[in-house]
């Protein structure tokens, strides 16, 4: 039976926070690539792939290929969760300019629906359960500009946010972020503007009367049409770059490289107090950090720190939280593959009285040549 009682608990999850400020569209906070992920988001300043649309669009301007596709799925809370995204990202003008596509999906399928589970006789009747889905979605456009002589790049993304509960709930939303990159040698600075337009989801309802009159006898409040507005994020980031050569090549063969690549991002949030590292009303701030190293751009070694929060101990007493991240990634010619492993938990992911709940992450991206396609048609001719 508690497993029915999962739908009640989706809609009233909905209802009740339709005008709140906090935690708005918050499947967008999650995050995209394993790249990313195991950096523990530290990419305002680095990222330079197609999942820059989510997480700073000037970064699609250091996309060098014709086009670059990247995935990912992932489950949550024991599959329960589906989160996917795709994006798509080439050059145009002379590669100074880029344009790109993102789409996300965070959704649970197969909802029980109990609202008839009761005949009107009183007994329960299972043959009455039906099942829906409860999804967000979100399309974003990006287009991109780089201004080779000073250093710096721009980018900006209109997106379009659709949330669905089964039949019942429906919002439609729009919304516009704004990022830029500067880079001086080594260093590179990332700002990222999110929901700098304030994005907003008009909610509408749809329930028979039947559904009503079950939900008042249930004492649940019948939800009605509403706005929900999601205030904007701040991001600054700071991150260092630098390749150095291996040893000296055999004749023939190319210099070898190892990288280092290491990035501090603050995300300052402007809906009220949060529970982070500074917290303060209304703007809370939090940091992250990320590190890579990569050998000769084949092989990386990544981890990150994020979700730094602070908690009760089950002796009443504070502490710190601290969430971890590692991955890594292999690239086999034009395709990538990345794993993050997130440790998750209630509590201090660093101190031993509480249990981690470890996720892990896949992603792949692939850069594509149309030079390299059509002389591989020739020779097959």
């Amino acid at each position: 039976m508690l497993k029915y009682c999962f739908f009640f608990s989706v809609i009233m999850a909905v209802s009740p926070q339709l005008n709140a400020q906090k935690y708005s569209n918050e499947f967008l906070s999650i995050g995209v690539g394993a790249r990313a992920q195991a950096m523990g988001g530290a990419q305002l300043a680095l990222v330079g792939d197609a999942t820059a649309g989510f997480w700073n669009p000037a970064g699609l301007t250091n996309i060098s290929t014709d086009l670059q596709i990247a995935a990912m799925h992932n489950e949550w809370f024991a599959s329960i969760g589906q989160y996917d995204f795709v994006g798509i990202a080439a050059p145009i003008a002379n590669k100074s300019r880029h344009l790109g596509f993102t789409f996300i999906r965070f959704g649970v399928d197969n909802i029980p629906n109990t609202l008839s589970l009761y005949d009107k006789d009183g007994t329960v009747n299972y043959n009455n359960v039906t099942t829906f889905n409860a999804a967000d979605y979100a399309f974003m456009l990006h287009y991109a500009q780089k201004f080779d002589s000073i250093g710096l790049s721009f980018g900006v993304s209109p997106k379009v946010v659709h949330r669905k509960v089964g039949p019942f709930a429906t919002s439609w939303g729009f919304g516009i972020d704004i990022g830029a990159q500067y880079e001086r040698g080594d260093w590179k600075f990332g700002l990222m503007l999110k929901d700098i337009s304030t994005t907003f989801n008009a909610w509408s309802f749809n329930f028979t009367e039947e559904e009503k009159e079950t939900l008042e006898l249930t004492n649940n409040e019948i939800p009605i049409k509403s706005m929900e507005i999601t205030n904007p994020t701040i991001g600054l980031g700071v991150g260092y770059s630098k390749d150095f050569k291996i040893g000296k090549p055999k004749e023939g063969k190319k210099q070898k490289y190892m990288g280092l690549s290491a990035e501090i991002d603050f995300f300052m949030t402007t809906d009220g107090r949060r529970n982070t590292l500074i917290s303060a009303n209304p703007i809370s701030i939090d940091p992250v950090v990320g590190l890579e190293l990569h050998y000769d751009n084949l092989i990386f070694l990544r981890g990150g720190i994020n979700n730094i929060q602070q908690f009760r101990d089950i002796n009443e007493q504070n502490k710190w939280a601290v969430q971890p991240n590692f991955g890594v990634g292999f690239r086999i010619y034009k395709f990538y593959v990345d794993y993050a492993l997130g440790v998750n938990a209630g509590g201090a992911i660093l101190d031993n009285t509480q249990g981690a709940i470890l996720s892990h992450l896949v992603s792949v991206k692939i850069d594509i040549n149309y030079k390299f396609i059509k002389e591989a048609l020739k020779d097959e001719e």
